[in-house]
């Protein structure tokens, strides 16, 4: 499940910048869009949760799987701004509510395990996003836009009819919905949300304007433009198979510090690149920073000392997917000004404060494992 909700990511990823040529849409219109597309994510994440609660992580993950495999094929047919509006603000908050069940699912599986899968779920997410965005570009050159996203849906479709009968069936939690409500007065788990928040930005970042920047600025073609994710995926995805060891190794603070230094030295590279081959390398080495930056961030939030670690968890990733959903869209109205190497540029500044905040990330330590 976790690598049908990345490949259909992924697939998208390479499509943007078709998408904003069909409906003619300018930097600031298509950070708009994307904005859509958190908004989107955003409504639909609680009204998932509230769902996980009465009916088990394992249904709800299987009915927004199957409501989010047509809408990519929309995405491509769409011919006006408000069809589009109504298509990505479906695929987001599909996307959105399928995220949050499946990693409540991943949980449970966990507890019943006695063991720490969150990362390898996490990593097959990453090869999802690869595999869509690293093949997005030859396909659509091949088939078309429209006959890209028929296969796509169908190769998710047989995902999902993969992991069906073999998911864990949890039972409802309705409970958990009273926890939720009430908001943590320490500052805690609110100075580990920015964490979360300032290493997923970057990440957004990427994802959404990379194959732009690659055509626009770095002049790239179509097929090129998808190794901009795809990049990033490959050497994340990596990363994330080996996190919980190297997290063992050295410690959760000395770990994000590293992480934090490799994603700085990535995002300045590709900023300053000169051509895509330059770029390419800095996206990967951004990858390899960014991997577990919110893993650890995660980690630390479930194991605040004297909290729920519901309560703490759901500041922490509220505040985290808030960075990749709703951020990258006031990008693209900085970048109407700017232009997006000086995004790429400018990135690093978040990861200063993730770096000031490092210490926090010695409550990961407390679990076993466990992450985004």
């Amino acid at each position: 499940m976790f690598l049908m909700n990345g490949f259909l990511i992924g697939a998208w990823a390479p499509k943007i910048p078709e998408f904003a040529s069909r409906l003619s849409l300018s930097e600031a219109a298509l950070g708009l869009m994307i904005l859509v597309f958190g908004v989107g994510s955003i409504v639909m994440m609680p009204i998932a949760g509230i769902q996980i609660a009465r009916l088990g992580s394992a249904w709800v993950t299987r009915i927004t799987a199957i409501l989010v495999l047509p809408t990519l094929i929309l995405l491509s047919l769409v011919g006006s701004i408000w069809a589009g509006a109504i298509a990505i603000f479906l695929f987001g908050g599909l996307i959105g509510a399928m995220d949050v069940s499946m990693n409540a699912n991943a949980v449970a599986t966990e507890k019943q395990m006695r063991r720490s899968i969150m990362s390898s779920c996490h990593a097959f997410w990453s090869l999802g996003g690869l595999l869509g965005s690293a093949t997005g570009g030859v396909l659509m050159a091949w088939l078309g836009v429209v006959g890209h996203s028929l296969l796509v849906t169908f190769l998710a479709a047989a995902m999902v009819a993969l992991a069906w009968p073999m998911m864990l069936l949890d039972q409802p939690h309705p409970e958990e919905v009273k926890d939720k409500v009430r908001l943590p007065m320490t500052p805690l788990p609110w100075l580990i949300g920015l964490v979360a928040l300032f290493s997923m930005i970057p990440e957004g970042a990427i994802l959404d304007w990379g194959a732009l920047y690659f055509r626009n600025e770095l002049g790239a073609s179509v097929q090129l433009s998808g190794l901009a994710f795809g990049a990033f995926s490959l050497t994340m995805a990596t990363m994330r198979f080996a996190g919980d060891l190297v997290r063992d190794r050295f410690g959760a603070v000395n770990t994000l510090r590293f992480c934090t230094v490799a994603s700085i030295l990535g995002l300045l590279t590709a900023g300053f690149a000169t051509g895509p081959a330059m770029a390419i390398l800095g996206f990967a080495i951004a990858g390899i920073g960014i991997s577990n930056m919110v893993p650890i961030a995660f980690s630390a939030a479930g194991n605040l000392p004297g909290m729920a670690q519901g309560i703490g968890l759901s500041v922490v990733t509220t505040m985290g997917y808030s960075g990749i959903l709703v951020a990258p869209s006031a990008i693209g109205f900085i970048a109407e000004h700017t232009g997006l190497a000086m995004i790429f540029i400018g990135l690093p500044a978040l990861h200063l404060v993730v770096l000031a905040l490092s210490g926090l990330a010695r409550h990961a330590d407390r679990a076993a494992g466990g992450g985004h």
